[in-house]
């Protein structure tokens, strides 16, 4: 996949890390903390007072652990 941003070429690479907006973010959050809430495995160590899914989810996607991927299709 080839993304262009304001003229510049960017390759869809790994190690090429793109900022997720803010409902890409929403989507990923929403979508783990209904995985946690209906019995998923949580992917870090969670701290004692933390029992909401969303703010497991949230820290899940601040230390970059949550296993879903974002396509981006780019229109001609």
């Amino acid at each position: 996949m080839l993304l262009v941003f304001g003229g510049d070429t960017v390759y869809n690479k790994w190690w090429i890390k793109l900022k997720y907006t803010r409902f890409e973010k929403a989507r990923i959050v929403g979508a783990r903390a209904l995985q946690i809430s209906m019995g998923a495995p949580t992917l870090i160590k969670i701290p004692k007072d933390v029992i909401n899914p969303i703010d497991i989810a949230m820290l899940e996607f601040k230390e970059d652990a949550i296993p879903i991927t974002v396509k981006r299709f780019q229109e001609n």
